[in-house]
């Protein structure tokens, strides 16, 4: 058997059978449920759940598991306890009609016990064999043990008996669980059934700062390790469910795969969004959109088809959905279609256990690939901080576990950085927004502050809120420091017109340009013109004298013919 760090069970030890209880979260502290055959303890005050725990167990081991079950009751009839149960969904007449359960209740008054003579449980045995046989029985519940014997005095015959009670569930090999009422220096009123039990478990009812929370601890468990923290437990509409807040380890997967917050500036910051299954912290003061910023991150995951929660403790879903169509954000539609689910409640309406199993639940029967926890700082009045810090603690790995990415905001104080909660360390990424006054105006700057695994950016960005959405703005440094809002707005209209001067001044010359282009085109035209015109004349001369030439040399040997002169070759070679 391996124990995780955090000293909780991981897991179920080779070679010791065990029954489980198919309670949440109980199977998981025990390794794996009560030790089978054998006897185990369940002490506890008045109103901490011993009984509904033991009914449980039969309930469980009966539907789920083929062992039908036995419950001796020595305080309360049949029909009262059936009538207690009714409320979790626990029929147990119908239990009864099908052969799977036997409810024996019979009342002892220790008022009417008078010892006169030894004292033996022979009779309870017969009747609990009697029931075990008519049904083929696995498990027994015995509540509660102390009414056995409540009216003797002589510790001696108290202590034979129950070992003999507990020797016989033994020998026939019965999973047993046995209640009992919380004593004074001892765990039970007698000090004996914790000694000869083989494994011991504790409820307490507390009330802590008007909130009241139930603690299970398991005291001993022979041949098993076993968590041996005070885990919170619940009684639901559903049974007990067991909250082991050290129980999940770091040993949940890391994807790789990328998830959009809706904010495409912000996605670029954060190099293309967050992990999936990783956590988001939204921190910053009253006012700074953290709960705007949540609420694009879960509409972006319900336009990809994915289903989301959003868990809120400050506003109604009614008025998250008006709050949110300001700005452009429709969640109304995505509820329509299926995808979103908004769930709120007060801080102090429940104790933190409460909390977290109604998130687990709400996790269980909604299957969200997202989830959003605002205004996760009010929870810090409901409890003191360390038990705030647990929850929170409980609540990332449980979402981590199951791959769900988590979204989370958190209200900082003053020029505090982190939340009052110290939230940080616990998140993947952490984004920052703050509030800036400048030039009489409330601006919004955001930062991301860390992101594991990602080369994201440090640069400080406007976060700006219109009807038509959120975006991320450049921040301008001017001489007196950064430049947001209005101011930004007087700059970017003072650097257009800079710019639509610079343009008409560009577009001015250009025209002056191609005034002048066709100026000197129009020149080089006409004097191409007279170049060619120079040109004709100069060919058309030397046409003409190209043919005076001719026409003299054809008169003179006109001329020398008709005087019998020598032919002009002839007299050229005799000069020559």
């Amino acid at each position: 058997m391996s124990v995780s760090p955090a000293g909780v069970l991981g897991s179920v030890a080779v070679g010791l059978a065990k029954a489980p209880t198919g309670i949440q979260g109980l199977d998981e502290v025990t390794g794996g449920g009560f030790p089978r055959g054998r006897p185990t303890l369940v002490t506890g005050g008045a109103g901490c759940g011993k009984t509904l725990l033991g009914v449980e167990f039969l309930v469980h081991g009966a539907l789920n598991y083929g062992e039908p079950g036995v419950l001796l009751a020595f305080e309360e009839s049949g029909e009262e306890l059936a009538a207690n149960v009714a409320s979790l969904g626990f029929d147990l007449p119908q239990m009864q009609a099908d052969g799977l359960l036997v409810v024996d209740a019979f009342r002892v008054d220790p008022a009417e016990i008078v010892e006169t003579g030894p004292y033996d449980l022979d009779g309870l045995f017969i009747r609990l064999a009697y029931a075990v046989d008519s049904i083929g029985a696995k498990r027994v519940v015995l509540d509660t043990i102390e009414v056995l014997f409540g009216a003797l005095k002589d510790e001696a015959t108290v202590r034979a008996e129950m070992g003999r009670l507990f020797r016989w569930l033994k020998e026939r090999g019965l999973t047993a669980v046995v209640t009992g009422e919380k004593g004074g220096s001892y765990l039970t009123r007698h000090g004996i059934e914790e000694y000869v039990s083989d494994c011991v478990i504790t409820l307490d009812h507390r009330v802590t700062e008007q909130i009241s929370t139930r603690r299970l601890r398991v005291v001993k468990y022979r041949g098993s390790l076993h968590g041996t923290n005070e885990f919170p437990f619940l009684i639901t509409d559903r049974g007990l469910v067991v909250l082991p807040i050290t129980l999940v380890g770091l040993t949940h997967e890391a994807s790789i795969e990328r998830v959009p917050t809706g904010v495409a500036r912000l996605d670029h910051l954060l190099g293309s969004g967050i992990f999936r299954g990783s956590s988001l912290l939204v921190s910053g003061a009253s006012g700074t959109g953290k709960t705007t910023l949540a609420a694009k991150v879960l509409e972006s995951a319900c336009e990809r088809g994915e289903r989301a929660l959003f868990v809120s403790f400050e506003e109604s879903p009614a008025q998250l959905v008006r709050n949110m169509a300001s700005v452009g954000i429709d969640l109304k539609r995505w509820m329509d279609e299926g995808l979103l689910q908004l769930w709120a409640a007060r801080p102090t309406e429940y104790g933190l256990e409460m909390h977290l199993a109604t998130l687990m639940r709400l996790i269980e029967e909604y299957q969200p690939s997202i989830v959003a926890l605002d205004a996760m700082g009010s929870l810090w009045h409901a409890d003191i901080a360390t038990d705030v810090t647990s929850l929170v603690t409980r609540e990332v790995d449980v979402l981590k576990s199951r791959g769900i990415t988590a979204v989370m905001t958190s209200l900082t104080k003053g020029d505090e950085e982190d939340s009052e909660m110290s939230l940080s360390s616990l998140m993947d990424t952490w984004l920052q927004v703050r509030n800036v006054e400048t030039n009489g105006e409330n601006n919004r700057l955001l930062v991301v502050r860390k992101s594991r695994g990602t080369a994201h950016s440090n640069q400080v960005r406007e976060f700006v809120m219109t009807d038509r959405g959120l975006d991320l703005l450049d921040v301008s440094s001017g001489p007196n420091g950064a430049v947001l809002g209005s101011a930004r707005l007087v700059r970017d209209a003072e650097q257009r017109a800079e710019t639509a001067r610079r343009l008409q001044e560009i577009e001015r010359r250009r025209r002056g340009l191609a005034d002048r282009k066709a100026a000197v085109e129009a020149q080089v035209d006409v004097l191409r013109h007279e170049l060619a015109a120079e040109i004709d004349e100069v060919e058309r001369l030397a046409a003409l004298q190209a043919l005076s030439d001719a026409t003299t040399l054809s008169d003179e040997s006109l001329m020398d013919e008709h005087r019998w002169s020598d032919a002009r070759a002839t007299a050229h070679s005799v000069l020559s």
